[in-house]
């Protein structure tokens, strides 16, 4: 089975796919980030994640996407434009006709460290062990990505 995982942002989403080759093992296919220009309108802003998302899932062709649920306690604003993408997110992810899974980042840090408290670096250092690399995913939104791809690899059991 080959998952996406998918940490939503507007100006960095980070994305990770892999293959779930047996209920022990998983196997990195691509991880990265799509960025977008700060000084863009959203409208521009979001054609671009559309576009390059949607060319990533045809050349990749997963059959499940994990989503990164939102959890945002300040502000607003970033809420907002989070909420945008994610919903750019979710329609490649339709238009694809892909099964959708969305966890919180609580369910991430639990499932990867058993600790739903986790630090952040606690969980990228799982996603380095778990996926056999040499050094955690760069920016930290690869990393987090590849995490919401192996906590539903995870949840699916054998």
């Amino acid at each position: 089975m080959r998952l996406i995982g998918i940490d939503p942002g507007t100006g960095i989403l980070g994305f990770g796919v892999i293959d779930r080759l047996d209920y022990n093992s998983l196997q990195i296919i691509d991880a990265g980030v799509i960025r977008t220009p700060a000084k863009q309108n959203d409208a521009d802003r979001l054609k671009i994640i559309y576009d390059e998302l949607r060319a990533i899932i045809l050349q990749t062709k997963p059959s499940v996407m994990a989503v990164e649920k939102l959890f945002f306690a300040q502000n607003v604003t970033t809420a907002m434009s989070v909420s945008q993408a994610r919903g750019v997110i979710l329609l490649c992810a339709k238009e694809a006709e892909l099964e959708i899974f969305e966890y919180t980042p609580l369910q991430i840090k639990q499932s990867l460290t058993g600790y739903g408290r986790a630090e952040k670096k606690q969980v990228q250092e799982m996603v380095k062990v778990i996926l056999k690399l040499d050094h955690i995913p760069k920016p930290d939104d690869c990393a987090d990505a590849l995490a919401a791809a192996i906590t539903h690899s995870m949840s699916i059991g054998s």
